[in-house]
């Protein structure tokens, strides 16, 4: 499949492994595990970095693979069930970001035109999620532009 602003196509990944169940080794409670995922996300861990540190370090040392294995709900739900998910989807808040970080070095770079096109790009991508998460994860009424992206970053 190819990229959506260029012609290039991607560099295929690597897959997950098909598993039913975590694996033996890994045996913690999936108490611990949502308290550890709670506690990630009031330090301030976004999801990705949440399973990151789970898959790293674990819970009282023990590594943990595969979250939803493990627990049977993936990592969001467990956010959203106690209340500790973010106002914006995690895919939506970087992308925002970097196109305020884009904004801000035209402003003192005018005659870079591969920025202006990159964020030309990168607003386009953002308006693109903003149709996909309105209604469900964010407020029906919401509509990107710079000012509303700086507000919610400074938050």
């Amino acid at each position: 499949m190819a990229r959506m602003h260029t012609r290039r196509r991607g560099s295929s990944g690597s897959d997950k492994p098909a598993a039913d169940e975590p694996p033996e080794w890994s045996d913690v409670d999936s108490d611990k595990i949502e308290d550890r995922v709670v506690e990630l996300a009031e330090q301030g861990y976004e999801p990705s970095q949440i399973g990151m540190k789970l898959r790293d370090e674990g819970v009282t040392g023990t590594p943990i693979p595969d979250v939803k294995l493990a627990t049977g709900k993936k990592l969001t739900e467990i956010l959203e069930e106690n209340d500790a998910k973010s106002d914006i989807p995690e895919d939506l808040y970087n992308l925002m970001e970097r196109a305020v970080r884009l904004r801000e070095h035209i402003q003192q770079n005018q005659q870079d035109y591969q920025n202006k096109r990159a964020l030309q790009n990168t607003e386009s991508k953002v308006r693109r999620l903003v149709d996909y998460y309105r209604g469900d994860e964010i407020e029906p009424d919401f509509t990107y532009s710079y000012d509303v992206a700086v507000e919610l970053i400074e938050e």
